[in-house]
């Protein structure tokens, strides 16, 4: 391909909106164009890097027996309302409806869709294990796109899902995955932690993630560097130091002012730690026999509440922030709240264990400018539920070998669950046993981001030039740049070109005869091919070619009669 004629011209200047450098450097190489918020058009160049990609997502996945299917875009209600999900996913699942009337919603994602048709295509136990998966366009309206292509709208992924008689089966596979996703993100040249996660709207009952660890994830991890336990830190376990304080009768003390944490803390003169946080949601209940309302969360100060360990202990399918309405109609005064003197029939009370564990912590009182000094959980009040519903504080030591875990930020690039017969129940999807006996298919469900994935290569392989892709995602492997100012070098270059395509060689030409030196040098490390290769009228002169690998290095002159055996030489050692 020569420059000249590229769709998605390199740009000089830094755009305005970029908050990561992968979004800054892909715009600016021409990659990609934003449409929309979280809305992106691949251009010539980025399209090629998504392509390479999914050429190793394909590879993997054949290799560990998938077959590709391609399933629809847009799916009838009927599906989703079957698993319960129609109504149990928000606003972040587009619903539509067609010209009859009929609801429709644009896939997230293909759980529903794969259990029915494993309704009509298994039939016996001699069909599993099976696996099938697709590369395909997806929607979610996410609330807050950001970062490029990290976290967007509309994206392309590769999910897969597996068919199993048994858990044992399921097993089996999934550790087939998490193997496949280390080839894969080893060749994409991505560095990867493998981390337990929450198995979310998805169901089942394991779950993990692989992570790019990276300042720009918006994933919270807990990593232990002594024995190699990695979690998100919304499921993650840990141990704290036990408490020593003393147990005393609660006692009522004025608090004016003293509405947060912070305020109160300084105001009695005490540490966080040793006061009660609570946090205050509105619960949509996931069995409708239940009815919605108030729940109470109770950490300590120095903690803060995990969203995802509270819904799922209040049995909530999701939750909000409570307004003040909500909260003052269950007697809870907000900025004092406490379990203490609310009105226990309209809310419920989660509570931490630390806090269980607590002998004497300042709470609320329910009452504006007051708080209660040693309180207990258990003999002044009893919660509905107990257990680890706060976030792992600062210092908290791994529950597997008691080292201090390490904190750290990660973006989600790839994700495993078992999703058990959640899915294949709701359609009555079964196989038949050596005895005829219908049994049901367990099924699992496995995830990449095509998009993102690209995002975090960017975002590990730059410099402050420009992109540096690994030779298994750029879009070409060489750079051809032309520096001619005196008869015969374009011609020379232009010969160059043609003879390394015939070779199989893959090449983006820098062909354009008015820019500069310093120009097309400099787009040509924005853009970030593996090897640039130089026809200048110096180099002619003296009888050679410049290479150089864009990652490092000093260059280097091969004679010209030479240059395409060296340039294929120099790929195969890029490759290996």
């Amino acid at each position: 391909m020569k420059v000249s004629s590229l769709f998605g011209t390199a740009v000089k200047e830094s755009p305005a909106d970029v908050d990561t450098a992968n979004h800054e450097l892909l715009v600016r190489a021409g990659y990609i164009r934003q449409l929309g918020a979280g809305i992106y058009t691949a251009m010539p160049l980025g399209l090629r890097a998504l392509r390479r990609i999914e050429g190793i997502l394909r590879d993997e996945m054949d290799g560990i027996g998938g077959q590709e299917i391609a399933m629809p875009v847009v799916h009838p209600a009927d599906v989703w309302k079957a698993s319960g999900r129609w109504d149990q996913v928000g606003p972040e699942m587009v619903r539509l409806k067609d010209r009859k009337g009929a609801d429709l919603a644009l896939a997230m994602t293909h759980e529903e869709v794969v259990a029915w048709h494993a309704l009509g295509e298994v039939r016996s136990w001699r069909q599993l294990p099976m696996l099938v998966y697709q590369i395909q366009t997806k929607f979610r309206d996410e609330p807050r796109a950001r970062g490029g292509l990290v976290r967007v709208r509309e994206f392309t992924m590769k999910d897969s899902y597996s068919l199993d008689r048994d858990e044992a089966g399921l097993q089996v596979q999934y550790d087939a995955h998490l193997a496949a996703y280390g080839r894969i993100f080893a060749r994409c040249g991505l560095p990867v932690v493998v981390v337990r996660s929450d198995t979310g709207m998805m169901g089942g009952r394991v779950a993990h993630e692989l992570m790019y660890v990276s300042s720009i994830g918006d994933d919270h991890l807990l990593l232990c560097d002594g024995c190699g336990y990695a979690a998100n830190r919304e499921v993650a376990d840990y141990r704290v130091p036990a408490d020593d304080g003393e147990a005393r009768p609660y006692e009522k003390v004025a608090t004016p002012g003293a509405a947060t944490i912070a305020e109160l803390a300084a105001f009695l003169g005490i540490e966080a730690r040793q006061t009660a946080k609570v946090v205050l949601y509105w619960a949509t209940r996931a069995d409708p026999a239940v009815p919605d309302g108030l729940v109470m969360a109770v950490v300590r100060g120095d903690t803060d509440a995990n969203d995802v360990a509270v819904g799922r202990a209040a049995g909530a399918s999701a939750l909000r922030a409570a307004t003040t309405d909500e909260i003052t109609a269950a007697g809870v005064v907000p900025g004092y709240a406490s379990p203490i003197g609310a009105d226990r029939s309209r809310v419920t009370v989660v509570v931490d264990t630390l806090v269980e564990a607590s002998p004497a912590l300042v709470a609320g009182a329910n009452g504006a400018g007051f708080h209660l000094l040693n309180t207990r959980c258990g003999r002044d009040y009893t919660p509905d539920h107990v257990g680890v519903v706060a976030l792992a504080p600062e210092g908290a030591l791994c529950a597997v070998c008691g080292a201090t875990l390490r904190t750290a930020r990660g973006v989600e690039v790839g994700n495993v669950f078992q999703l058990g017969t959640r899915y294949t129940d709701a359609v009555g999807a079964t196989w038949l046993d050596e005895h005829g006996r219908a049994q049901p298919i367990v099924m699992g469900s496995y995830g990449i981001g095509v998009g993102r994935l690209l995002a975090c290569v960017a975002e590990e392989h730059h410099d402050a030039s420009g992109l540096c892709l690994p030779i298994a995602v750029a879009p070409f492997p060489v750079a051809l740049v032309a520096m001619a100012r005196k008869p015969g070098t374009q011609e020379r270059a232009d010969a160059l070109y043609a003879e390394l395509r015939s070779a199989g060689v893959e090449v983006l030409y820098d062909d354009r005869p008015k820019l500069s030196p310093g120009v097309k040098l400099a787009e040509a490390d924005l853009r970030g091919m593996p090897l640039r290769v130089v026809v200048s009228d110096r180099g002619l002169a003296e009888g050679h070619v410049e290479l150089k690998r864009r990652a490092g290095g000093e260059p280097w002159s091969v004679p010209v009669d030479a240059a395409v055996d060296a340039i294929r030489a120099e790929l195969v050692s890029l490759r290996a």
